[in-house]
Protein backbone atom coordinates (compact mmCIF):
# COMPACT_ATOMS: atom_id res chain seq x y z
CA UNK A 1 0.00 0.00 0.00
CA UNK A 2 1.68 3.49 -0.98
CA UNK A 3 1.99 6.12 1.95
CA UNK A 4 0.29 9.04 1.70
CA UNK A 5 2.78 11.72 0.07
CA UNK A 6 3.09 15.30 1.43
CA UNK A 7 0.81 16.45 -1.59
CA UNK A 8 -1.76 14.05 -0.85
CA UNK A 9 -1.87 15.73 2.82
CA UNK A 10 -1.91 18.76 1.32
CA UNK A 11 -5.20 17.83 -0.76
CA UNK A 12 -6.90 16.47 1.43
CA UNK A 13 -6.25 19.50 4.34
CA UNK A 14 -7.79 21.62 1.58
CA UNK A 15 -10.98 20.15 1.72
CA UNK A 16 -13.49 22.92 2.62
CA UNK A 17 -16.73 21.14 4.43
CA UNK A 18 -18.26 24.26 5.00
CA UNK A 19 -17.98 25.32 1.51
CA UNK A 20 -18.94 21.72 -0.03
CA UNK A 21 -22.48 21.19 1.99
CA UNK A 22 -23.30 25.38 1.38
CA UNK A 23 -22.92 23.82 -2.15
CA UNK A 24 -25.15 20.57 -2.02
CA UNK A 25 -28.02 22.91 -0.13
CA UNK A 26 -28.07 25.31 -2.89
CA UNK A 27 -28.19 22.51 -5.64
CA UNK A 28 -30.65 20.17 -3.98
CA UNK A 29 -32.97 23.72 -3.48
CA UNK A 30 -33.24 23.71 -7.10
CA UNK A 31 -36.06 21.36 -8.01
CA UNK A 32 -34.43 19.55 -11.19
CA UNK A 33 -37.11 16.86 -11.55
CA UNK A 34 -36.33 15.26 -14.92
CA UNK A 35 -37.40 16.62 -17.88
CA UNK A 36 -38.12 20.41 -15.96
CA UNK A 37 -36.99 23.49 -16.90
CA UNK A 38 -34.91 23.41 -13.76
CA UNK A 39 -33.06 20.66 -14.89
CA UNK A 40 -31.70 23.36 -17.30
CA UNK A 41 -31.34 25.36 -14.54
CA UNK A 42 -29.21 23.43 -12.76
CA UNK A 43 -26.85 22.59 -15.14
CA UNK A 44 -25.91 26.46 -15.99
CA UNK A 45 -25.58 26.90 -11.90
CA UNK A 46 -23.23 23.98 -11.69
CA UNK A 47 -21.34 24.91 -14.72
CA UNK A 48 -20.73 28.62 -12.69
CA UNK A 49 -19.82 26.57 -9.67
CA UNK A 50 -16.86 24.16 -11.93
CA UNK A 51 -15.77 27.68 -13.35
CA UNK A 52 -15.32 29.18 -9.91
CA UNK A 53 -13.22 26.15 -8.69
CA UNK A 54 -10.83 26.25 -11.90
CA UNK A 55 -12.17 24.08 -14.21
CA UNK A 56 -12.10 24.58 -18.20
CA UNK A 57 -15.97 24.22 -18.98
CA UNK A 58 -17.81 23.16 -22.25
CA UNK A 59 -21.94 23.74 -21.48
CA UNK A 60 -23.85 23.06 -24.77
CA UNK A 61 -27.18 22.40 -25.97
CA UNK A 62 -28.08 18.85 -26.89
CA UNK A 63 -29.45 17.76 -30.20
CA UNK A 64 -32.30 15.87 -28.84
CA UNK A 65 -33.63 15.06 -32.52
CA UNK A 66 -30.08 14.25 -33.48
CA UNK A 67 -29.94 11.60 -30.52
CA UNK A 68 -32.88 10.28 -31.09
CA UNK A 69 -32.13 9.55 -34.65
CA UNK A 70 -28.59 7.54 -33.34
CA UNK A 71 -29.41 3.57 -33.24
CA UNK A 72 -27.85 3.39 -29.71
CA UNK A 73 -29.86 6.25 -28.34
CA UNK A 74 -31.00 4.88 -24.85
CA UNK A 75 -34.69 6.43 -24.96
CA UNK A 76 -36.20 8.93 -22.98
CA UNK A 77 -39.53 8.89 -20.86
CA UNK A 78 -39.80 12.76 -19.97
CA UNK A 79 -40.68 15.22 -22.51
CA UNK A 80 -38.25 17.74 -23.83
CA UNK A 81 -37.51 20.91 -26.06
CA UNK A 82 -33.88 21.84 -24.64
CA UNK A 83 -31.52 20.16 -22.51
CA UNK A 84 -27.88 20.89 -21.90
CA UNK A 85 -24.44 18.99 -21.61
CA UNK A 86 -21.60 20.12 -18.99
CA UNK A 87 -18.16 18.79 -18.80
CA UNK A 88 -15.42 20.77 -16.75
CA UNK A 89 -12.28 19.63 -17.37
CA UNK A 90 -8.54 20.34 -14.89
CA UNK A 91 -5.21 19.07 -15.65
CA UNK A 92 -2.41 18.08 -18.58
CA UNK A 93 -2.18 15.77 -21.46
CA UNK A 94 0.51 14.17 -20.18
CA UNK A 95 -1.04 11.13 -18.22
CA UNK A 96 -4.17 9.52 -18.23
CA UNK A 97 -7.62 10.79 -17.84
CA UNK A 98 -10.15 9.71 -15.12
CA UNK A 99 -13.83 10.83 -16.09
CA UNK A 100 -16.15 11.62 -12.83
CA UNK A 101 -19.47 11.12 -13.78
CA UNK A 102 -22.16 12.04 -12.20
CA UNK A 103 -26.55 13.48 -12.70
CA UNK A 104 -28.48 16.28 -11.28
CA UNK A 105 -31.85 14.85 -12.52
CA UNK A 106 -33.90 13.94 -9.83
CA UNK A 107 -37.26 11.85 -9.60
CA UNK A 108 -40.11 13.87 -8.92
CA UNK A 109 -40.65 14.65 -4.59
CA UNK A 110 -43.92 13.12 -4.62
CA UNK A 111 -46.53 14.32 -2.09
CA UNK A 112 -45.33 16.91 0.02
CA UNK A 113 -47.10 16.37 2.93
CA UNK A 114 -44.95 12.87 3.45
CA UNK A 115 -42.12 15.35 3.92
CA UNK A 116 -41.01 16.20 7.39
CA UNK A 117 -40.47 19.93 6.76
CA UNK A 118 -43.67 19.62 3.91
CA UNK A 119 -40.81 21.22 1.56
CA UNK A 120 -38.62 18.48 -0.74
CA UNK A 121 -36.30 20.86 -2.14
CA UNK A 122 -35.99 22.64 1.18
CA UNK A 123 -32.16 21.76 1.40
CA UNK A 124 -32.46 21.53 5.47
CA UNK A 125 -29.14 20.77 7.30
CA UNK A 126 -30.74 18.80 10.19
CA UNK A 127 -28.94 16.89 12.53
CA UNK A 128 -25.94 16.28 10.48
CA UNK A 129 -27.86 15.83 7.26
CA UNK A 130 -29.26 17.53 4.42
CA UNK A 131 -32.54 16.60 2.83
CA UNK A 132 -33.94 17.18 0.26
CA UNK A 133 -34.98 15.33 -3.23
CA UNK A 134 -31.79 14.67 -5.49
CA UNK A 135 -29.59 15.15 -1.65
CA UNK A 136 -28.56 11.43 -2.17
CA UNK A 137 -29.65 10.56 -5.79
CA UNK A 138 -26.83 12.07 -6.67
CA UNK A 139 -26.66 15.68 -6.02
CA UNK A 140 -24.35 14.58 -2.74
CA UNK A 141 -21.56 12.73 -5.22
CA UNK A 142 -21.51 14.96 -8.03
CA UNK A 143 -20.81 17.83 -5.05
CA UNK A 144 -18.04 15.19 -3.72
CA UNK A 145 -16.50 15.30 -7.44
CA UNK A 146 -16.78 18.57 -7.55
CA UNK A 147 -15.19 19.26 -4.04
CA UNK A 148 -12.25 17.16 -4.75
CA UNK A 149 -10.58 18.91 -7.83
CA UNK A 150 -10.93 22.67 -5.75
CA UNK A 151 -9.44 20.71 -2.70
CA UNK A 152 -6.54 19.73 -5.23
CA UNK A 153 -6.23 23.34 -7.33
CA UNK A 154 -6.39 25.02 -3.90
CA UNK A 155 -3.36 23.22 -2.56
CA UNK A 156 -1.65 24.35 -5.92
CA UNK A 157 -1.64 21.13 -7.49
CA UNK A 158 -0.76 20.54 -11.00
CA UNK A 159 -1.84 16.89 -12.54
CA UNK A 160 0.33 15.32 -15.04
CA UNK A 161 -2.84 13.65 -16.44
CA UNK A 162 -6.33 15.28 -16.78
CA UNK A 163 -9.59 14.92 -14.77
CA UNK A 164 -13.07 15.44 -16.47
CA UNK A 165 -16.39 16.53 -14.50
CA UNK A 166 -19.27 15.24 -16.14
CA UNK A 167 -22.26 16.65 -15.26
CA UNK A 168 -25.31 14.98 -16.55
CA UNK A 169 -28.96 15.25 -17.18
CA UNK A 170 -32.03 12.39 -18.09
CA UNK A 171 -30.10 10.21 -15.80
CA UNK A 172 -33.46 8.78 -14.28
CA UNK A 173 -34.94 8.30 -17.99
CA UNK A 174 -32.63 6.45 -19.84
CA UNK A 175 -29.07 8.27 -19.50
CA UNK A 176 -29.27 10.84 -22.73
CA UNK A 177 -27.30 13.14 -20.74
CA UNK A 178 -24.27 10.41 -20.61
CA UNK A 179 -25.08 9.52 -24.28
CA UNK A 180 -24.76 13.21 -25.49
CA UNK A 181 -21.23 13.36 -23.69
CA UNK A 182 -19.84 10.05 -25.37
CA UNK A 183 -21.32 11.36 -28.66
CA UNK A 184 -19.76 14.89 -28.27
CA UNK A 185 -16.15 12.60 -28.13
CA UNK A 186 -15.47 12.74 -24.52
CA UNK A 187 -13.26 9.55 -23.55
CA UNK A 188 -11.32 8.62 -20.57
CA UNK A 189 -9.19 5.84 -19.15
CA UNK A 190 -11.63 4.75 -16.48
CA UNK A 191 -14.88 6.44 -14.81
CA UNK A 192 -15.94 6.54 -11.62
CA UNK A 193 -19.53 7.17 -10.38
CA UNK A 194 -20.60 8.72 -7.06
CA UNK A 195 -23.71 7.08 -6.69
CA UNK A 196 -25.22 6.44 -3.43
CA UNK A 197 -23.47 3.18 -2.88
CA UNK A 198 -22.81 3.84 1.15
CA UNK A 199 -19.13 3.71 0.31
CA UNK A 200 -19.26 -0.27 -1.57
CA UNK A 201 -17.48 -0.39 -4.99
CA UNK A 202 -20.08 -1.66 -7.33
CA UNK A 203 -18.30 -2.86 -10.58
CA UNK A 204 -21.52 -4.07 -12.34
CA UNK A 205 -24.98 -2.96 -12.72
CA UNK A 206 -27.97 -5.06 -13.96
CA UNK A 207 -30.40 -3.66 -16.57
CA UNK A 208 -33.94 -2.73 -16.72
CA UNK A 209 -36.68 -2.58 -19.55
CA UNK A 210 -39.79 -0.68 -19.61
CA UNK A 211 -43.03 -2.68 -20.95
CA UNK A 212 -46.46 -2.05 -22.10
CA UNK A 213 -49.01 -4.71 -22.40
CA UNK A 214 -51.89 -4.24 -24.07
CA UNK A 215 -54.56 -7.23 -23.36
CA UNK A 216 -57.67 -7.08 -25.23
CA UNK A 217 -61.55 -8.66 -23.64
CA UNK A 218 -65.00 -8.01 -24.41
CA UNK A 219 -67.28 -5.83 -23.11
CA UNK A 220 -70.92 -6.11 -21.81
CA UNK A 221 -72.92 -5.10 -18.92
CA UNK A 222 -71.82 -6.09 -15.40
CA UNK A 223 -75.67 -7.77 -14.69
CA UNK A 224 -74.65 -9.93 -17.63
CA UNK A 225 -70.86 -10.15 -17.09
CA UNK A 226 -70.60 -13.78 -18.91
CA UNK A 227 -71.61 -12.37 -21.81
CA UNK A 228 -68.39 -10.54 -21.84
CA UNK A 229 -64.72 -11.18 -21.13
CA UNK A 230 -62.73 -9.20 -18.49
CA UNK A 231 -59.31 -8.17 -19.66
CA UNK A 232 -58.69 -8.36 -16.12
CA UNK A 233 -59.18 -11.99 -15.64
CA UNK A 234 -57.66 -12.32 -19.03
CA UNK A 235 -54.22 -10.85 -18.08
CA UNK A 236 -53.94 -13.17 -15.03
CA UNK A 237 -52.37 -16.40 -16.61
CA UNK A 238 -50.17 -13.67 -18.24
CA UNK A 239 -49.29 -12.55 -14.37
CA UNK A 240 -48.84 -16.07 -13.31
CA UNK A 241 -46.30 -16.74 -16.40
CA UNK A 242 -44.34 -13.21 -15.99
CA UNK A 243 -44.01 -14.60 -12.04
CA UNK A 244 -42.47 -17.82 -13.26
CA UNK A 245 -39.89 -15.73 -15.89
CA UNK A 246 -39.29 -13.51 -12.93
CA UNK A 247 -37.99 -16.93 -10.82
CA UNK A 248 -36.14 -18.26 -13.48
CA UNK A 249 -34.34 -15.54 -14.13
CA UNK A 250 -33.08 -15.18 -10.70
CA UNK A 251 -32.92 -19.40 -10.19
CA UNK A 252 -28.92 -18.73 -11.02
CA UNK A 253 -27.62 -15.03 -10.33
CA UNK A 254 -24.32 -13.64 -10.50
CA UNK A 255 -22.85 -14.18 -7.07
CA UNK A 256 -22.29 -10.56 -7.22
CA UNK A 257 -26.21 -9.89 -6.91
CA UNK A 258 -26.07 -12.64 -4.03
CA UNK A 259 -27.90 -10.16 -1.55
CA UNK A 260 -31.07 -8.91 -3.39
CA UNK A 261 -33.93 -10.79 -3.56
CA UNK A 262 -34.64 -10.76 -6.34
CA UNK A 263 -31.35 -10.13 -8.22
CA UNK A 264 -33.50 -8.80 -11.32
CA UNK A 265 -36.99 -8.19 -10.68
CA UNK A 266 -39.85 -8.06 -13.07
CA UNK A 267 -42.80 -5.57 -11.95
CA UNK A 268 -45.66 -4.14 -13.12
CA UNK A 269 -46.12 -0.56 -12.22
CA UNK A 270 -49.26 0.78 -13.30
CA UNK A 271 -52.32 -1.30 -14.24
CA UNK A 272 -55.34 0.44 -15.93
CA UNK A 273 -58.35 -1.09 -16.72
CA UNK A 274 -61.98 -0.50 -17.57
CA UNK A 275 -64.02 2.67 -18.64
CA UNK A 276 -66.79 2.16 -16.43
CA UNK A 277 -68.23 -0.30 -12.99
CA UNK A 278 -70.96 -1.35 -14.55
CA UNK A 279 -69.36 -2.65 -17.77
CA UNK A 280 -67.36 -5.86 -17.80
CA UNK A 281 -63.57 -4.47 -18.89
CA UNK A 282 -62.77 -4.63 -22.35
CA UNK A 283 -58.88 -3.38 -22.28
CA UNK A 284 -56.16 -4.00 -19.66
CA UNK A 285 -52.88 -1.67 -20.26
CA UNK A 286 -50.20 -2.69 -17.65
CA UNK A 287 -46.38 -1.22 -17.80
CA UNK A 288 -43.76 -2.74 -15.86
CA UNK A 289 -39.72 -3.29 -15.37
CA UNK A 290 -37.86 -5.92 -16.56
CA UNK A 291 -34.46 -6.79 -15.18
CA UNK A 292 -31.64 -7.46 -17.52
CA UNK A 293 -29.16 -9.91 -15.81
CA UNK A 294 -25.40 -9.28 -15.98
CA UNK A 295 -23.93 -10.06 -19.09
CA UNK A 296 -27.45 -10.74 -20.85
CA UNK A 297 -28.25 -8.99 -23.90
CA UNK A 298 -31.23 -6.43 -23.63
CA UNK A 299 -32.16 -8.45 -26.93
CA UNK A 300 -32.30 -11.68 -25.26
CA UNK A 301 -34.32 -10.33 -22.53
CA UNK A 302 -36.77 -8.77 -24.65
CA UNK A 303 -36.99 -11.94 -27.01
CA UNK A 304 -37.46 -14.21 -23.76
CA UNK A 305 -40.16 -11.93 -22.65
CA UNK A 306 -42.16 -12.28 -25.81
CA UNK A 307 -41.52 -15.72 -26.14
CA UNK A 308 -43.49 -16.41 -22.67
CA UNK A 309 -46.33 -13.62 -23.48
CA UNK A 310 -46.93 -15.69 -26.69
CA UNK A 311 -46.62 -19.29 -24.95
CA UNK A 312 -48.78 -18.38 -22.78
CA UNK A 313 -51.44 -16.75 -25.36
CA UNK A 314 -51.57 -20.21 -27.13
CA UNK A 315 -52.35 -21.90 -24.06
CA UNK A 316 -55.42 -20.16 -23.55
CA UNK A 317 -58.38 -20.02 -25.58
CA UNK A 318 -59.16 -16.42 -25.62
CA UNK A 319 -56.20 -14.88 -25.82
CA UNK A 320 -55.12 -17.22 -28.68
CA UNK A 321 -57.08 -15.05 -30.78
CA UNK A 322 -56.42 -11.99 -29.36
CA UNK A 323 -52.56 -12.17 -27.97
CA UNK A 324 -51.38 -9.57 -25.88
CA UNK A 325 -49.37 -7.02 -27.51
CA UNK A 326 -46.01 -5.67 -25.79
CA UNK A 327 -44.42 -2.92 -26.34
CA UNK A 328 -40.93 -1.62 -25.28
CA UNK A 329 -40.32 2.25 -24.73
CA UNK A 330 -38.65 4.69 -22.47
CA UNK A 331 -35.42 4.09 -20.99
CA UNK A 332 -33.65 0.98 -21.78
CA UNK A 333 -31.17 -0.02 -19.38
CA UNK A 334 -28.42 -2.81 -20.28
CA UNK A 335 -26.22 -4.12 -17.93
CA UNK A 336 -23.14 -3.53 -17.78
CA UNK A 337 -19.67 -3.53 -15.79
CA UNK A 338 -16.20 -4.63 -15.11
CA UNK A 339 -14.40 -7.20 -13.43
CA UNK A 340 -13.74 -7.38 -9.82
CA UNK A 341 -9.99 -7.86 -10.42
CA UNK A 342 -9.81 -4.58 -12.35
CA UNK A 343 -6.67 -2.29 -12.01
CA UNK A 344 -9.81 0.31 -10.97
CA UNK A 345 -11.05 -1.88 -8.51
CA UNK A 346 -7.80 -2.35 -7.68
CA UNK A 347 -7.14 1.37 -6.57
CA UNK A 348 -10.34 2.59 -5.34
CA UNK A 349 -9.88 -0.20 -2.70
CA UNK A 350 -6.96 0.55 -1.85
CA UNK A 351 -7.25 4.18 -1.45
CA UNK A 352 -10.44 3.18 0.64
CA UNK A 353 -8.81 0.99 3.02
CA UNK A 354 -5.97 3.49 3.56
CA UNK A 355 -8.21 6.63 4.41
CA UNK A 356 -10.95 4.45 6.14
CA UNK A 357 -9.26 1.97 8.06
CA UNK A 358 -11.03 -0.95 6.46
CA UNK A 359 -12.13 -3.17 3.61
CA UNK A 360 -14.85 -1.81 1.08
CA UNK A 361 -17.38 -3.97 0.30
CA UNK A 362 -18.01 -4.90 -2.91
CA UNK A 363 -21.37 -6.40 -4.69
CA UNK A 364 -23.35 -5.82 -7.76
CA UNK A 365 -26.59 -3.13 -8.35
CA UNK A 366 -30.07 -4.09 -9.54
CA UNK A 367 -30.80 -1.35 -10.78
CA UNK A 368 -29.86 0.72 -13.99
CA UNK A 369 -27.45 3.56 -14.33
CA UNK A 370 -25.48 5.34 -16.92
CA UNK A 371 -22.46 2.56 -16.24
CA UNK A 372 -23.74 0.41 -19.12
CA UNK A 373 -23.57 3.80 -21.19
CA UNK A 374 -19.62 4.08 -20.13
CA UNK A 375 -18.38 0.75 -19.97
CA UNK A 376 -20.43 -0.52 -22.93
CA UNK A 377 -21.12 2.69 -25.30
CA UNK A 378 -17.74 4.41 -24.04
CA UNK A 379 -15.48 1.38 -23.75
CA UNK A 380 -14.49 2.90 -20.35
CA UNK A 381 -13.88 1.01 -17.49
CA UNK A 382 -16.24 2.06 -14.95
CA UNK A 383 -17.53 1.51 -11.31
CA UNK A 384 -19.91 3.21 -8.74
CA UNK A 385 -18.40 4.03 -5.36
CA UNK A 386 -20.56 7.59 -3.68
CA UNK A 387 -22.07 8.73 -0.44
CA UNK A 388 -25.50 7.89 1.08
CA UNK A 389 -27.44 5.45 0.59
CA UNK A 390 -29.52 3.81 -1.97
CA UNK A 391 -32.83 2.76 0.31
CA UNK A 392 -33.51 6.92 0.90
CA UNK A 393 -33.22 7.75 -2.76
CA UNK A 394 -36.54 8.23 -4.75
CA UNK A 395 -38.13 8.00 -1.53
CA UNK A 396 -39.78 10.64 1.11
CA UNK A 397 -37.41 12.70 3.15
CA UNK A 398 -34.08 12.06 1.06
CA UNK A 399 -31.55 12.75 2.51
CA UNK A 400 -27.41 12.01 2.77
CA UNK A 401 -25.34 12.14 5.89
CA UNK A 402 -22.10 14.71 6.15
CA UNK A 403 -19.74 12.25 7.15
CA UNK A 404 -20.13 9.95 4.23
CA UNK A 405 -19.65 13.18 1.93
CA UNK A 406 -16.03 14.45 3.61
CA UNK A 407 -15.17 10.25 3.56
CA UNK A 408 -15.74 9.63 -0.40
CA UNK A 409 -14.16 13.43 -1.00
CA UNK A 410 -11.19 12.06 0.82
CA UNK A 411 -11.28 9.02 -1.41
CA UNK A 412 -11.84 10.69 -4.72
CA UNK A 413 -9.16 13.59 -3.84
CA UNK A 414 -6.14 10.62 -3.78
CA UNK A 415 -8.08 8.48 -6.30
CA UNK A 416 -7.42 11.68 -8.76
CA UNK A 417 -3.97 12.21 -8.02
CA UNK A 418 -2.88 8.67 -7.86
CA UNK A 419 -4.52 8.02 -11.32
CA UNK A 420 -3.46 11.00 -12.96
CA UNK A 421 -0.24 12.01 -11.62
CA UNK A 422 1.41 15.27 -10.65
CA UNK A 423 3.14 17.44 -12.94
CA UNK A 424 6.04 17.44 -11.02
CA UNK A 425 6.71 13.33 -11.24
CA UNK A 426 7.19 14.14 -15.68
Amino acid sequence: MSAQTSEENAALAAIDESGMVACLRELVAIPSVTGSPAESEAQHWFATQMEQSGLVTDLWPIDLDALRADPEFPGMEAPRDVTWGLVGRRGNDDGPTLILNGHLDVVPPGDPDLWADGDPFSGRLDAGRVHGRGSCDMKGGLVCCLSAIRAIRDAGIALRGSVLLESVVGEEDGGLGTFATLRRGYRGDAAIIPEPTNLAIIPACAGALSFRLTVRGRSAHASMRRQGISAIEAFWPIWQALQALESRKNANADPLMARFDPAYPLSIGTLKAGDWPSSVPECLVAEGRLGVALGEAPEDARREFEDVLRATCEGDDWLRAHPVAVEWFGGQFASGGIAGDHPLVGLVREVHHQLHGHEPEMHGAPYGSDLRLLTEVGRIPALHYGPGEIRLAHAPDESIDLASLTAVTKTLVLIILRFCGTARHR
